[in-house]
């Protein structure tokens, strides 16, 4: 028996979207959502992300001074750009402040708890972001598709999840969730640069590689997922993430949109001068120097 919808309420537009869904707080005009820009002929990308960043820094000390708790969630296709866009994020960011979360497989004693336990060890405290590097949205995708948990597990999770984030966004806690989609034809293509580029080649799993003959199970795991957890209290955001460079601005451009955020950045402190006067520098060859093969 699947559980019963509980998703969001509300009118649909033709795009399948609800008003709910559509609602976006903007918080000024350099960083309205409406208007469209080309990458190359409207704007660069190196200096779109520098402008972003700053704004960045900017809400992460509105977070620290509110004592707001934010959990971002990204989900997608394996090489669909999740690491990518969070490592854009994290970039100019206290890593006190903004943390990232990337579990690995349960151990014997987490397969025993419940099932959200070492997701909810995770969550942040006042003052701090945390961006998960794939999330308890595991049990819907990969676990469900490769038969890592049973149907009972699967049905539990699909009836827990939309009560859960409910009883996160309660509790106060800022809840977003995108979802990087990312064609076949790209995906294909990002696996290949990855087999063939060494310093990449660490990103491609065994794994990885089986899900590509599940393409369609993946698809259709998606849809059930979002049929069930897309709701008015914590919907998805879909990023289109075949343009990588597009798609790590959209989403930063997104998050921002999502705070009536402040400047709150702290003034530059004035620099004191260094009083050497009373200290004297033992001698340098009782140091261990690395050799100096670059100068």
């Amino acid at each position: 028996m699947k559980p019963k919808h509980n998703g969001r309420k509300g009118n649909s537009s033709p795009n399948g979207k609800t008003e709910a869904a559509a609602a976006i707080t903007q918080i000024n005009a350099p960083l309205s959502l409406s208007a469209t820009l080309c990458l190359g002929e409207d704007c660069k990308y190196n200096k779109e992300l520098r402008k972003l960043q700053v704004e960045l820094a900017k809400l992460q000390e509105w977070i620290r001074h509110e004592g707001l708790r934010v959990v971002a969630i990204f989900e997608g296709r394996d090489a669909a750009g999740k690491g990518g866009a969070i490592k854009r994020i994290t970039e100019p960011l206290n890593p006190r402040i903004c943390r990232v979360v990337a579990l690995g497989t349960p151990t014997e004693r987490e397969k025993s708890q419940w099932y959200f336990q070492r997701y909810v060890t995770n969550l942040p405290a006042a003052g701090e972001m945390v961006l998960f590097d794939r999330s308890w949205y595991n049990r819907a995708g990969v676990e469900r598709v490769m038969g890592f948990c049973n149907e009972a597990e699967y049905q539990e999770f699909m009836l827990s999840c939309p009560e859960f984030e409910r009883m996160l966004v309660r509790s106060g806690i800022k809840l977003v969730k995108y979802w990087f989609s990312v064609s076949d034809e790209e995906q294909e293509r990002r696996f290949r640069e990855r087999m063939e580029n060494v310093t990449k080649r660490w990103k491609l799993s065994p794994m990885d590689v089986e899900s590509r003959k599940h393409w369609a199970d993946y698809s259709r795991a998606k849809d059930e997922m979002f049929a069930i957890t897309d709701t008015e209290q914590a919907p998805w955001y879909v990023v289109n993430s075949d343009n990588k460079e597009a798609a790590r601005l959209n989403v930063i451009r997104h998050l921002l949109s999502l705070f009536k955020y402040k400047d709150l950045t702290p003034k530059p402190m004035p620099l004191p001068p260094i009083t050497k006067s009373k200290y004297v520098r033992p001698p340098i060859q009782e140091q261990n120097f690395i050799p100096e093969i670059y100068h």
